[in-house]
C-alpha cells in the first residue's frame, strides 16, 4: 500500500453512497482513541466549509486501536509519549498523561456509543463524536464509561433516553460491525485513512493515509469533480465559534489561512468582549463560545 493510491474496489453496495445529492463522498476511517484522527480536525472543517456543498462525509470506525493487550503499561507509556508528540507537532492539544493515571481499557463501549449517536441523525452523530473527542482529549474523561458517554450525549443535544436504549441495541452494534467490515474490504491498514468517492462506480476511490497540506485534499476533489469546484469562504469568525462551539487556535488558523499568533489575535478581541473563553490545555490553545 502506498500513502495515496486507486482504490479498485466495487463500492456501489457500501451505505449512504453519495447521498444529500452531493457528488462526491468521503470515507473517513478512524479510531476515537487517535490523537493522529484528532489532528486532522482542522483539515476536515477547512474542507467542509470550503468545498461541503460537494461531499458528504461518512465517520468509519476502523478499530485499529481495538485491542490495548500485552504488556499494558508499556503499551500505555508508548500511547502517552505519542499523544504528547502528536499535539505538539499538529496543535491539537491532547494530554498523554491520561493513560498513565487513568488508562481506557478499550474503545469498544466509545466506538458503540458513536454508532448510537448516529441512530439519531448523522449530524447528531457528528456532534456526539466531536464532544466525545473534547472530552477525551482536552478534558481526560476516561470515554470507555457509560457514566461519560451519558454526559457527552446530553452536551451534543442527544435524546439521551434514547441514547441509552441504542447504546445497547443490536442496530448500533450492526452498524460498528458494518464499519469494520467496509475497513477491511477496503483494506484500510492505518488510520487517519480518507477515501473518495465520485458518483461513477466504475471509477476507482483514492485512498489518502495519514496526514497531508490542505492543498493536496483540495487537488483531489478538483479531480474527482467534472467542473472545477467553487470555494465557499469561511463565516465571520464569531458565526463560526457559534456554530462548533469549542474550538482550537490551531482550527482557526487553518480554516482561516492564519497563523497561530494571527488567529490567537483575533480570537483574544473577542475573549475581551466576553464573547468566548480560553480554555487552558497541556498544548495550544481552546476557545469556549460563551455568548448566547
Amino acid at each position: 500500500m502506498t500513502n495515496l493510491e486507486a482504490l479498485g474496489t466495487n463500492y456501489a453496495s457500501y451505505p449512504c453512497h453519495c447521498n444529500d445529492n452531493k457528488p462526491l463522498e468521503i470515507y473517513m476511517f478512524f479510531d476515537p482513541l487517535s490523537a493522529e484522527c484528532w489532528a486532522l480536525e482542522p483539515i476536515l472543517k477547512k474542507l467542509s466549509i470550503e468545498y461541503g456543498k460537494y461531499f458528504t462525509l461518512k465517520h468509519v470506525i476502523s478499530g485499529k486501536i481495538a485491542t490495548l493487550n500485552l504488556d499494558r503499561k508499556h503499551k500505555f507509556e508508548s500511547i502517552a509519549e505519542l499523544w504528547d508528540k502528536t499535539a505538539c507537532r499538529s496543535g491539537m492539544s491532547c494530554d498523554g498523561s491520561l493513560w498513565l493515571e487513568n488508562p481506557i481499557s478499550s474503545p469498544y463501549l466509545a466506538s458503540i456509543a458513536i454508532k448510537a449517536a448516529e441512530l439519531q441523525g448523522r449530524k447528531a452523530g457528528i456532534r456526539f463524536l466531536r464532544k466525545l473527542q473534547e472530552m477525551l482529549f482536552l478534558e481526560k474523561q476516561n470515554i470507555s464509561t457509560l457514566e461519560v458517554l451519558q454526559v457527552c450525549a446530553k452536551r451534543s443535544g442527544l435524546d439521551v433516553s434514547e441514547f441509552l436504549s441504542d447504546i445497547h441495541s443490536n442496530s448500533a452494534a450492526k452498524a460498528f460491525q458494518c464499519d469494520l467490515k467496509v475497513t477491511s474490504e477496503m483494506e484500510v491498514t492505518e488510520i487517519p485513512t480518507l477515501v473518495f468517492f465520485n458518483q461513477n462506480i466504475e471509477d476507482e476511490g483514492i485512498k489518502i493515509t495519514g496526514y497531508y497540506p490542505y492543498n493536496i485534499y483540495e487537488q483531489i476533489i478538483t479531480e474527482m469533480l467534472e467542473d472545477k469546484p467553487i470555494r465557499t469562504s469561511p463565516p465571520p469568525l464569531e458565526t463560526f465559534l457559534k456554530h462548533y462551539h469549542v474550538v482550537a487556535s490551531k482550527e482557526v488558523a487553518v480554516v482561516y489561512n492564519k497563523t497561530i499568533q494571527e488567529a490567537e489575535k483575533d480570537l483574544k478581541k473577542l475573549q475581551l468582549k466576553q464573547i468566548v473563553e480560553k480554555i487552558p490545555v497541556k498544548h495550544g490553545a481552546f476557545w469556549k463560545y460563551i455568548q448566547s
